[in-house]
């Protein structure tokens, strides 16, 4: 089953995306999508961090939570997040409580506020594969990292950020279209 695989409505797609209608609603219309902008790819790589180490389908459900906690992840706004809205964050059950997270994705704004022109949208993208690569056929073939996920990991830490590690740079350039890992085969990607 490392193929695509029939859903509920007869149509094929990556295993990983048919096991709740929630994962089925994201992988059909989010994952491997295109996504610009500073604050939309600040969320994105927000939540891949709180991810780590925890399932997607946990993030995912708390999503709107996430959202509303940290004020729609405006950057400008998270940047001057103060450590009483950190004692808010850890109170808050409807998102992750996790402190190290939670300063990192504050410290994160801070340093995505002070990116010059282009801001974190043209950073990040600049990491983006050029030219088509061949999609995965098997989930064995789809990487965990990638010399991209690496090189953006690097620039990342390199400008202040923290918890953007390869895995998590590969699982947001996944999550935002910069590279297509949805499997041959898959009928939400053809």
């Amino acid at each position: 089953m490392s193929g695509p695989v029939a859903g509920p409505d007869g149509r094929k797609r990556c295993p990983w995306g048919l096991s709740t209608a929630d994962y089925i609603a994201y992988h059909d219309t989010e994952w491997g999508r295109t996504v610009r902008g500073d604050d939309r790819l600040y969320e994105r790589l927000t939540l891949e961090a709180f991810q780590s180490g925890l399932s997607w389908l946990t993030i995912l459900r708390k999503r709107e939570n996430f959202r509303a906690a940290f004020a729609g992840f405006s950057i400008p706004v998270v940047a001057g997040f103060t450590d009483a809205d950190v004692e808010r964050l850890l109170a808050d059950p409807g998102i992750v409580r996790n402190r190290a997270k939670v300063l990192a994705a504050l410290n994160n704004a801070r340093a995505a506020a002070e990116l010059g022109k282009g801001g974190l949208d043209e950073l990040l993208w600049s990491f983006a594969p050029t030219g088509r690569r061949p999609r995965p056929k098997t989930l064995a073939d789809v990487p965990a990292t990638t010399p991209e996920s690496t090189a953006m990991s690097k620039a990342l830490k390199k400008r202040g950020f923290a918890f953007v590690g390869p895995t998590t740079a590969y699982a947001m350039m996944q999550a935002t279209g910069m590279v297509n890992d949805h499997l041959v085969g898959c009928q939400t990607a053809d």
